[in-house]
């Protein structure tokens, strides 16, 4: 066999032996990256088709558990002897109460964790930039403790969604929202997504949070001066027309504060309302003094989702604990096991 013959042979001996380690890492490789995509739980109906539920006729359900009574509505209006004068287009959770505290945390025309905006930065009609409010929703009942509000792809931006809000032990609602968005119609890029709560007559309008050096007092002196906390390590930059800022004045009127760690709470009758996110939704906390009407702050949250992929889902989570009012380092040593249990949906 001439040497040029025998080194073809060898390098062929050769590869045929590295072929099977090459089959094991691609495996590995697709192990892994399907491992990174089931690493988004499935945990709406919107992504998991085996989740029982009952479509009640009322637009309201009642959940309660522990202390605390809360009654999930869809965006139609309601008027009975549970939500007397509940106005259109404002889900979530119409009413919140605990035995500590029997009066209703949230204006009761309003909600608390009302799904309300979905936009790219451009200014829209109303109807548009509040489409969440305005298409119609399907309450899914799943238990005692779950229910869903499911929203079929909205006629304008075609985001078909599925929140749920669960009952939890110690005062803790936690809130499931999936998304797919089904065009790509967004201008900019991204979709902005916001969540409005509506507070009856704290004593202070005012929210609390975390930052670098510890507690900061949010205030925002008007509607859209100062609204919006971003986290330490959040420097995203999402382009928006100057009429829809003057439109929506809210989603991007920056503070000079920045929190560390992803939570915030404010105060009303002795009780504390805390709303708890995970770290990789970079959650950009958000109020208003005045969000329904003077003295009733809104006290909000926004998540954007970047460079969205129709078809594909996308999750964001996050907790409410509702709680008699100590100090806030009381409220702190509360949060902190919601703060590691969030974390775990990330892993």
């Amino acid at each position: 066999m001439t040497v040029h013959r025998r080194h073809f042979v060898k390098g062929l001996l050769g590869l045929l032996g590295i072929l099977p380690r090459l089959a094991t890492s691609f495996g590995s490789t697709c192990a892994i990256a399907q491992t990174k995509v089931e690493t988004i739980k499935a945990l709406t109906s919107l992504s998991n088709p085996s989740i029982r539920y009952k479509v009640p006729g009322s637009p309201f359900t009642v959940l309660t558990k522990d202390a605390i009574d809360a009654v999930v509505v869809d965006n139609r209006a309601v008027t009975g002897e549970v939500l007397q004068a509940h106005r259109a287009g404002y889900s979530g959770i119409a009413l919140l109460r605990h035995r500590e505290q029997q009066r209703n945390i949230f204006v009761p025309d309003y909600s608390g964790l009302n799904f309300e905006h979905i936009h790219d930065g451009t200014l829209q009609a109303d109807d548009v930039l509040f489409e969440p409010r305005r298409a119609p929703m399907e309450l899914r009942v799943i238990n005692d403790h779950r229910i869903e509000l499911y929203q079929l792809p909205t006629p304008h931006w075609k985001l078909e969604s599925a929140t749920r809000y669960e009952l939890m032990e110690r005062g803790a609602i936690e809130m499931s929202f999936e998304c797919i968005p089904h065009a790509a119609n967004y201008a900019n890029g991204y979709i902005g997504l916001f969540w409005a709560s509506y507070i009856d007559q704290p004593e202070s309008v005012d929210i609390h949070f975390l930052g670098p050096e510890g507690w900061i007092r949010g205030i925002s002196p008007t509607r859209g001066e100062k609204a919006v906390h971003r986290a330490i390590h959040d420097d995203r930059e999402f382009a928006f027309e100057a009429a829809f800022a003057k439109r929506l004045t809210l989603p991007f009127s920056f503070s000079e504060h920045r929190y560390r760690e992803p939570w915030y709470f404010g105060i009303r009758r002795g009780m504390a309302l805390a709303f708890i996110f995970r770290s990789r939704d970079m959650i950009r906390l958000t109020q208003a003094p005045s969000g329904a009407g003077i003295g009733n702050p809104a006290w909000d949250f926004q998540y954007f989702i970047e460079a969205p992929e129709v078809g594909k889902r996308y999750q964001m989570v996050m907790r409410a604990l509702y709680l008699p009012y100590k100090s806030h380092e009381q409220v702190q040593r509360a949060v902190g096991p919601h703060l590691r249990a969030l974390d775990k949906h990330s892993q």
